[in-house]
């Protein structure tokens, strides 16, 4: 099993990523935001995923975003193919991208929005603390991503102030 920085020789693996990420939601029955294959395959392009492969084969993957020009970055998008699932490769994959955000976006507070009680604990490994949303980005644009979520009503009735998400942010400045 290797994580590898994205870069295009793994767009051929974008729709499988999709399904994966579609067929996580369905299956647990709470919010995750969709993704199209288009979508994943610009943030491979970019340099701003990670992909986790077995030789050939897809075994996870994450990307990042920008958001409040550059103030802010999400990781967003974690998946392990279920294959995979119990092995501790999120945290690895989640550790990739966090590093990678570091890396490219030095002067960024890095958060997430989860109910994955696992992505949690990985967060909070990696010093990340539960915040109220108020503290996460105003950026309308990732607001947006959260409209195929199926807890979206909840969202917008509080006005972004809370959902069955927990916000986290890594802010390093305050340590």
């Amino acid at each position: 099993m290797k994580i590898y920085i994205s870069n295009i020789k793994h767009k051929k693996f974008a729709a499988q990523i999709s399904k994966c990420i579609d067929e996580s939601a369905k299956m647990r029955g709470t919010g995750i935001a969709r993704r199209t294959p288009e979508y994943i395959i610009k943030k491979i392009e970019a340099g701003n995923a990670v992909i986790a492969l077995d030789k050939e084969e897809f075994a996870g993957f994450c990307y990042i975003e920008k958001w409040g020009h550059g103030k802010y970055v999400a990781h967003s998008g974690l998946i392990v193919a279920p294959k995979f699932r119990g092995k501790g490769l999120a945290k690895k994959i989640k550790t990739e991208i966090f590093n990678l955000s570091k890396k490219k976006y030095p002067n960024s507070k890095v958060f997430g929005i989860t109910t994955s009680k696992t992505v949690m604990h990985i967060n909070f490994e990696l010093g990340y603390r539960p915040v109220p949303f108020s503290e996460l980005t105003d950026d309308p644009e990732f607001w947006k991503g959260c409209r195929t979520c199926i807890n979206y009503d909840i969202l917008t009735r509080t006005d972004k102030k809370m959902c069955l998400c927990t916000g986290m942010l890594n802010d390093e400045k305050k340590k």
